[in-house]
């Protein structure tokens, strides 16, 4: 029972949706598809403009297009960022990925921070243009470009801009507001530029709560200051605010309320506005507080109506504080305009939030479309008339919401409340019933609200008495014994599911119905139906929907690893550590004979190339398992630029004897390599020849030196301050704990990369905390930090244990890893993966997970995770060792399998000196000359005499991999698919960038179609007809006999094939030795060339004929194409 509870988890872990590309919501069917050209028509027309290019604004247009299938109207609209409408909701996720389209409303941002979604609707986007009047009787709209837009409608949507509290120093460097993108770009640079290590946050509400994660996310110590006693005073109460205040504090921010802060404190003491200095700290008027030094300061303190341009003139009615003045159908004072979304103030009130201004953007769209003679598609005209306020929110970890009346007023007597309060698990709730006990009227959930849509969908609009005892809804779904948290989504198809967006559950099926079970996945299904687009709270909703009627159609949501195998990673991994019998799975023939079916590919055989390096522990390129290595783990190297490698030796926590460091250099200088720290604390020497390795890292073992598994999902390093044995901060020996950690889990094959760190002290110069392990010293240990991570989206690691000492931290990172190891996808750093484990059993998100499985043992598997990580331990070897001690191993780096000539890495890719070391030349562009190679001619040796050359033994070639070969200067390919009883033969150059790699390349299959992937880049070409699958590329292949022992492969004149195929013709040059503008001297024709040419003449064939065949070669010198 322990080992299938244990398998289940793992084979539910990570789903995976395939996706495909579709038009975002909103885009016009081909029946009433509009371009800017419709716009000469605009005297016939009617034309609405929209003030504001944000959330709501967008949607106001989306409604409008829907409408006006006949296109009676036009649309322009005033965009004052530099890019086009973005999810504002979603504002911190920048931080994960550092790329705006990934929050476009629409589709991708091109280089003007446009989208294509403008021109396909025919909507006139006015970017980086801010209205600056509006003139009601000429019914003009004026933009600071100087602009004049006549309107026939003009709709306000300007939206709000963030409240600055009047406080001396606001104005100072390291001063900031969290609103726009340009905002974080803004602090990131700062950051950056200013070595800044801590900032405060003004405002403890929902956006100052974003503010202090995006703080947090930047790597910051964050402090949130709340001049209320309470965060989120609107949204929770006392209880709320203490249990969210606690799981705040368990992942290292501070929270400050009741402050009362003074001014910002400049660099050089100053508190007034005069002085420009940088801001240093936080002063507050607060009796006995001292001033809080911190870098930098992101003001977060709620909103104001922009009105501004209302204000210039009088026939719009502002609010008293503020607002422009709307009726029910979102109508202005002003005759002909209307606003909406956060600059609108209806019955004195702001709305703050996205869903009351998509329903504001709704009514006003049918109302406008009435006025215009365009038919709104309902009886009645909709009325806003106030909104749901309720919402829910993952802050920082933890689960808010709140719902109906949760905050009754004083004189409210109908009034029953129950309260959960378990500050133990950190969750809070209270559910506010009528005084009958009857109805639920609202509720607060802090720390567990898994079960709000049902609380929800009871306490708001319902008015229907309660079938069951109140007090059987306050306990949380975790303190009911159930485990798994995901809440059962309502089947009903009224049921709202996005309330962003208000759409229901029968919208989403109807979507998922349409676009059927070949297309419907949660990107799709997303982009059609709008549900899941705003705050993105309701994904896991959508994907549950998602699941159910693809069920109910008859397909599934597919977590395939690829064609070959209907399992995901995890699931394999499952069946695999499980089988009873473990010399059945401990091939990829026998798994794939087992689990799977056809070739295998790309995807699936280093998949499985890691299981078996995780599960039993051989050596990687033994007993045919080369075949599922990756690019790099082939040649155990990493491949760079042009096909050569670089060497990158295992130095634990940085620590270098200075033999070492003689050593590293006499390999460098012996092999010409180009030499460079790297950023973890090792030495890389790029630009060794695959043939070369096997004696360099001989030359570096004798000094000592193991294999770094830079080329591996592995351990790469573990990085380390001094700590105590040289630093006057440090607390602990973090550089020789630091060698532990790494000596213990050096080789450890894991789904993707991980990578560790030591600091001996909380100065944390060791960036421990960024890392996918990590222990930061305490005077009484460590406290050990799981699941960061740095690159493309940086994650802060999230404290697992405190205070422990080595072999604890030992214990629980063998548990840690182990658990990573058996239950992640493929290619799943520790950080997403943890992300995706369900929370603890009282709450309190993965990481409380993670400590009853790890610590606690919950799940009953510690001891198979304790023994399988001693294992991997136990058989660790090095890989480099391995391969120069033995003869039959060092064969495997041979460059040319018929012969020992060697071409040389210069004579296939230009070097250039660059300070005094040599790097390659830089690749030219894709479509520039260089690239994107072509044959002449489809069947340019068709009339070529060939003969059947003998190209080595059968022994010489690997089972199941390619190899290369040398026929005069030109490299071939010949694979032996041992898997289909076939052999091929190609050109050993990737077309794509002229690298000689092709060989390196896993080969598969695609649909019963034998393939090669490039090792550089992935593109795949069939070894049949050297046809790239999805693609436009074309490599040359050629015949393949055996004759006896003999591998024999058909070819042309070794003169002929040079002329086209030849090393030196195709050589990658400095992009500078291209002519780009057609007039250089043609280059004179080179030996090789002039006895092709003899040969075709010999046979009474024509030089034109031979011109076009060198075609190719030419383009690589002297192009006249540009």
């Amino acid at each position: 029972m322990r080992l299938s509870i244990f398998a289940g988890l793992a084979l539910t872990l990570s789903p995976c949706v395939t996706s495909f590309t579709t038009p975002k919501f909103g885009v016009q069917s081909s029946s009433s598809f509009r371009t800017r050209s419709s716009l000469s028509m605009a005297e016939e027309k009617k034309r609405v403009v929209v003030i504001g290019n944000g959330m709501v604004g967008q949607r106001f247009m989306e409604k409008m297009l829907q409408l006006d299938t006949e296109g009676k109207c036009t649309v322009s609209t005033f965009c004052e960022e530099p890019r086009a409408a973005y999810n504002r909701v979603k504002l911190t996720s920048y931080f994960e990925t550092r790329d705006p389209s990934a929050l476009s409303m629409t589709s991708d941002f091109d280089d003007d921070g446009r989208t294509a979604w403008y021109d396909e609707n025919g909507v006139e986007l006015l970017l980086g243009d801010k209205a600056t009047a509006i003139d009601t009787e000429s019914k003009t709209i004026t933009g600071a470009s100087g602009k004049k837009i006549p309107y026939d409608v003009a709709v306000m949507a300007t939206g709000s801009f963030p409240f600055v509290p009047p406080i001396p120093g606001s104005k100072r460097p390291g001063v900031f507001v969290y609103r726009t993108i340009e905002d974080l770009e803004g602090m990131l640079k700062y950051a950056k530029d200013n070595n800044v290590k801590s900032a405060a946050v003004i405002g403890g509400g929902l956006l100052g709560l974003e503010a202090a994660k995006a703080a947090a996310d930047m790597g910051l110590e964050s402090h949130i200051i709340e001049f209320a006693p309470i965060l989120m005073c609107r949204q929770i109460d006392e209880g709320g605010h203490d249990a969210l205040v606690g799981k705040i504090e368990e992942i290292g921010l501070k929270v400050h309320c009741g402050a009362r802060t003074e001014s910002f404190v400049g660099s050089d003491g100053s508190t007034d506005s005069e002085s420009t200095a940088p801001v240093s700290a936080l002063r507050f008027s607060n009796e006995d507080w001292d001033d809080l030094p911190v870098e930098m300061v992101i003001v977060s303190c709620g909103i104001k109506p922009r009105d501004e341009l209302c204000r210039g003139d009088e026939a719009i009615e502002i609010g008293e504080r503020g607002g422009i003045v709307v009726d029910e159908q979102m109508r202005t004072s002003a005759k002909d305009v209307y606003a909406i979304g956060e600059c609108a103030l209806y019955n004195n009130f702001i709305y703050g939030l996205i869903a009351p201004g998509y329903v504001m953007a709704d009514v006003a769209s049918k109302q406008v479309a009435s006025e215009l003679g365009i038919d709104a598609g309902v009886d009645e005209l909709p009325s806003f008339t106030g909104a749901d306020l309720s919402t829910k929110l993952k802050l920082l970890g933890c689960d808010v919401a709140s719902f109906g009346v949760n905050q009754p007023r004083p004189d409210d007597e109908d009034v029953t409340e129950l309260v959960w309060n378990d500050p133990i698990s950190g969750v809070y709730r209270k559910l506010i019933f009528n005084k009958a006990g009857n109805k639920l009227r609202g509720g607060i959930l802090v720390g567990d609200a898994s079960d709000y849509a049902v609380l929800h969908k009871l306490a708001v609009g319902n008015d229907e008495e309660l079938t069951e005892n109140p007090a059987t809804l306050l306990p949380p779904p975790s303190a009911r014994g159930a485990v798994e948290l995901d809440e059962a989504v309502s089947t009903d198809p009224n049921a709202q599911i996005c309330s962003c967006n208000d759409v229901t559950r029968g919208q989403i099926a109807d979507t998922i119905r349409e676009l059927g079970v070949d297309n419907a996945n949660l990107k799709a299904v997303k982009s059609c139906s709008q549900a899941g687009t705003g705050c993105g709270g309701c994904e896991n909703d959508v994907k549950q929907i998602l699941s159910q009627e693809l069920e109910a159609l008859g397909g599934s949501l597919s977590n395939h690893m690829c064609e070959h195998f209907a399992y995901s990673r995890p699931e394999l991994m499952a069946l695999i550590r499980t089988d009873p019998d473990i010399t059945s799975v401990d091939s990829f023939e026998k798994i794939l004979a087992k689990h799977g079916h056809g070739d295998g590919c790309e995807i699936c055989k280093p998949a499985v190339g890691g299981i078996l390096a995780q599960v039993i522990n051989d050596v990687i390129i033994d007993d045919g398992r080369d075949a599922l290595q990756d690019t790099n783990d082939r040649s155990m190297a990493n491949m760079q630029r042009g096909g050569s490698y670089s060497v990158v030796p295992r130095v634990p926590g940085g620590e270098l004897m200075p033999d070492q460091l003689i050593a590293l250099g006499e390999a460098a200088k012996k092999y010409n390599l180009y030499s460079k720290i790297t950023g973890a604390q090792r030495v890389d020497l790029f630009g060794a020849a695959k043939h070369e390795l096997p004696d360099i890292w001989e030359d570096l073992g004798k000094a000592g030196f193991e294999s770094g598994h830079a080329y591996g999902k592995a351990l790469r390093t573990v990085k380390s301050c001094v700590g105590s044995t040289w630093c006057r901060y440090g607390v602990q020996d973090s550089v020789s704990f630091a060698i532990r950690v790494e000596e213990r889990y050096k080789g450890v094959r894991s789904p993707h990369k991980m990578k560790s760190a030591v600091s001996g002290c909380v100065r944390e110069c060791a960036e421990a905390q960024g890392k996918d392990f990590g222990m930061i010293a305490t005077e009484n240990g460590y406290n050990l930090y799981v699941g960061g991570n740095g690159g493309v989206n940086p994650v802060h690691a999230q404290l697992l244990a405190t205070d422990i000492d080595e072999d604890t931290v030992i214990k629980y990172l063998d548990r840690y890893i182990m658990y990573y190891i058996l239950t992640a996808d493929k290619l799943e750093r520790t950080a997403p993966w943890q992300a995706k484990l369900p929370s603890g059993k009282n709450g309190g998100g993965p990481i409380e997970h993670l400590k009853e499985v790890i610590i606690e043992d919950s799940l009953g598997i510690c001891d198979e995770l304790d023994t399988r990580m001693q294992h991997l331990v136990d058989t660790y070897h090095d890989e480099w060792a391995e391969v120069y001690n033995d003869p039959e191993r060092r064969k495997k780096f041979k460059q040319f399998v018929n012969t020992d000539e060697i071409v040389p890495k210069e004579k296939m890719i230009e070097f250039i000196d660059m300070r005094g070391q040599n790097r390659p030349a830089d690749w030219a562009k894709d479509g520039e000359p260089q690239t994107n190679w072509e044959a002449p001619d489809d069947d340019i040796f068709s009339r070529s005499e060939k003969s059947w050359v003998t190209v080595g033994q059968t022994s010489d070639f690997g089972p199941n991999v390619g190899s290369p070969i040398l026929y005069g200067d030109t490299q071939l390919a010949v694979f032996n698919n041992k898997q289909r009883g076939e052999w091929y033969c190609t050109q050993n150059m990737c077309p794509h960038k002229q690298a000689f790699v092709l060989s390196q390349g896993i080969i598969g299959d695609a649909n019963d179609v034998a393939k090669v992937a490039c090792p550089l880049h992935k593109k795949n070409f069939a070894l049949e007809d050297g046809q790239e699958l999805g693609g436009d590329l074309k490599i040359l292949t050629f015949p393949v006999r055996i004759e006896g022992d003999e591998v024999q492969v058909e070819l042309p004149a070794m003169a002929e094939l040079d002329a086209i195929l030849g090393t030196n013709g195709l050589r990658v040059m400095k992009s500078d030795c291209i002519d780009i503008t057609g007039d250089a001297l043609k280059v004179p024709i080179r030996q090789a060339e002039k006895k092709a040419i003899d040969s075709l003449k010999s046979r009474g064939e024509t030089s034109d004929r031979f011109e076009t065949s060198l075609r190719a070669v030419k383009n690589n010198e002297t192009s006249t194409e540009g």
